[in-house]
């Protein structure tokens, strides 16, 4: 589909854009807590990634690709509408959102720290590879799987989370 892209084929970024739009929409709401900022960041994603043509390259599953340039998107979009509300809650943008599952596990995920939440959320919500965690955050794999490890084992001790994990 990208060569398709590549060489032109406007319905092929079109099926592109409608396969992966919900998955793109989702993961900005995830960050963004707004749907029309959500929605936003899904249309800014998409020209972003148009912009890219011709000659991208993909190196890793689009979803990794998507993943920096949502989370970037945003993390501006989120500080706009703070700076016109006046709100200065930028230190909870990575909490999940409270319909996210029983209120138990979603408090024991809003006590761990941003970078050890994040990949719990994309491991095991966005279901990406560790491989693919690597490639979006940009920090090595080892660092992926010593973040997961030790984010799984805080949970584990955690009482509230505790439940979900077999004994």
């Amino acid at each position: 589909m990208i060569c398709a892209i590549n060489d032109g084929d406007q319905s092929a970024f079109e099926s592109l854009y409608f396969r992966y739009r919900n998955r793109v929409a989702s993961l900005a709401f995830r960050f963004t807590r707004h749907h029309d900022d959500a929605l936003d960041v899904m249309q800014e994603t998409f020209m972003y990634l148009l912009r890219k043509f011709p000659g991208f390259v993909l190196t890793s599953s689009l979803m990794t690709f998507f993943y920096p340039a949502v989370r970037n998107l945003s993390i501006a979009a989120r500080r706009r509408r703070q700076r016109a509300s006046g709100a200065a809650d930028i230190d909870q943008l990575f909490a999940p959102p409270a319909a996210a599952g029983p209120e138990d596990l979603a408090e024991a995920l809003r006590g761990l720290s941003e970078v050890h939440r994040e990949v719990i959320l994309m491991r095991f919500l966005d279901q990406l590879s560790l491989e693919e965690i690597s490639d979006a955050l940009q920090v090595p794999l080892g660092t992926v799987k010593s973040r997961l490890h030790n984010a799984l084992r805080l949970l584990r001790d955690d009482p509230r989370a505790r439940r979900y994990f077999k004994p």
